[in-house]
């Protein structure tokens, strides 16, 4: 059976983005903090140069790109992150969920698909003996979690207030368990791995 992980980056307060994100700007104003882990420290939108992760950061990041066999995301992320500059940035199966699944993208690098659990089925299929990652934003991943689609979820937790923006734990109460797996620590973020059981 292949398992299925999400993982996505919030602030203290439960943020996965700051307020007004939109593409150019994916994580809001002042998100870029909430990925400080992944580009080694502060970067902005304004500036051309990005760093790499280092560290607890990069380890974490290397253990989940070799575990993965395909990707799904959503179509918000998609958009916020500038199709990735129309370039697959993992090299394997990517599938984008979107209302609008006929606007496949030229290129072949991202595959659109109309419905989440078909999109994640599709993964599992090109995933080979490796995981499926589901990824931000957060309403593909309430919508994994609802449909008890996720096998485990990481939350990275990155140390500031952002005070707006979007949550991912809307609506939830009691719909979903999570059983503490492990947690790793940087200067940039608390890695918190669960398994997930769905009420």
């Amino acid at each position: 059976m292949v398992k299925v992980a999400a993982g996505i980056t919030m602030s203290v307060d439960g943020y996965i983005t700051g307020p007004d994100d939109a593409p150019g700007r994916g994580l809001g104003i002042g998100g870029e903090r909430l990925h400080y882990w992944v580009f080694g420290g502060p970067w902005s939108y304004d500036s051309p140069q990005r760093g790499q992760p280092t560290g607890v950061d990069k380890s974490w990041m290397d253990d989940v790109l070799g575990a993965n066999g395909a990707v799904v995301a959503g179509r918000g992320t998609y958009e916020a992150a500038g199709h990735w500059g129309d370039k697959n940035p993992w090299g394997i199966p990517m599938f984008i969920v979107t209302h609008r699944p006929a606007e496949q993208p030229p290129g072949g690098d991202f595959l659109f698909v109309g419905d989440l659990t078909e999109a994640v089925e599709r993964a599992k299929a090109a995933a080979g003996d490796k995981q499926v990652h589901v990824m931000g934003g957060a309403q593909i991943i309430r919508q994994a979690l609802s449909a008890g689609l996720v096998d485990e979820l990481t939350i990275i937790v990155a140390p500031l207030v952002l005070g707006g923006g979007k949550r991912l734990f809307e609506g939830f109460a009691d719909s979903i368990e999570l059983e503490h797996l492990g947690v790793r620590q940087s200067p940039f973020a608390t890695f918190i791995d669960y398994r997930v059981k769905v009420n």
